[in-house]
């Protein structure tokens, strides 16, 4: 009994997930990113994670609350309000004395430091308003990921929307970002202002905040449903793995390779 409770709960799925989150939190990528090239092919790459998570949260937000008119109240209280809360940052936070998203944020860093960022504008002009994605023109291993992010928008299971969103982003973004601050401020101290704004905003609000939060969406919404729990486990799994496989691209590229 015992075994199932540990299996059907948050730490269950941490238990389930540790060795991937070790072996993304120790990846190579964060030391090989040893000059200002370095850090535009990573941009270059990674935006498009960071374009793809807000249809990831939007998705959530769609499941989660009432978007539609007339308004009903949905069934989730606690994680409606935890959406919104997280839309609301993510999409419009104060920086520099505006509102902006964070990815608009991720946008002005790349031009800061000479990063290309006509890929993923060309991405973000031709998006359909459907569901039907295609990265074309991202580098490989991040049209990978945003095509696995997609895939799973599609099957639209709230658990594991919630679960990748979880612990494939926001759960495990601190420790992430925390190598890269690290590298980056040692390495090119003062040269990337607004794309250390974002890190250490990152490393705030997921560590502090939206991290502990969206733990309590996981098991809001698997309850006490082993075959939900099961889902969720799954999708956790399957996001790191899709960040890991980012990662090694991305390392595969400053590699020259």
């Amino acid at each position: 009994m015992n075994v199932l409770l540990n299996a059907n709960s948050i730490d269950g799925i941490e238990a389930k997930i540790a060795p991937l989150r070790e072996r993304l939190t120790r990846h190579p990528l964060y030391a090989a990113i040893q000059t200002p090239e370095h850090l535009r092919l990573f941009m270059e790459s990674h935006v498009f994670a960071v374009w793809d998570f807000m249809s990831l949260l939007k998705a959530l937000q769609k499941e989660l609350t009432c978007v539609t008119v007339p308004w009903v109240p949905t069934r989730w209280p606690e994680s409606r309000r935890f959406v919104n809360e997280i839309v609301l940052g993510e999409e419009s936070d104060q920086f520099e004395g505006r509102a902006v998203s964070h990815f608009e944020v991720y946008l002005e860093a790349m031009e800061e430091c000479g990063a290309n960022t006509a890929p993923i504008r060309q991405l973000v002009q031709r998006a359909p308003r459907g569901l039907l994605i295609e990265a074309e023109s991202a580098p490989e291993a991040a049209r990978r990921f945003v095509d696995a992010t997609f895939a799973l928008i599609r099957e639209a299971k709230l658990p594991a929307l919630a679960a990748a969103f979880t612990f494939g982003r926001e759960d495990v973004i601190p420790d992430i970002f925390r190598e890269l601050v690290r590298d980056l401020n040692q390495k090119q101290p003062g040269r990337f202002g607004k794309f250390v704004w974002y890190l250490e905003r990152h490393i705030e609000v997921d560590g502090e905040d939206h991290g502990p939060l969206s733990l309590r969406m996981v098991a809001d919404l698997c309850g006490d449903d082993p075959e939900l729990w099961e889902e969720a486990t799954a999708a956790a799994e399957s996001a790191i793995e899709a960040r890991l496989a980012l990662w090694d691209g991305i390392l595969e590229l400053i590699r020259g390779g």
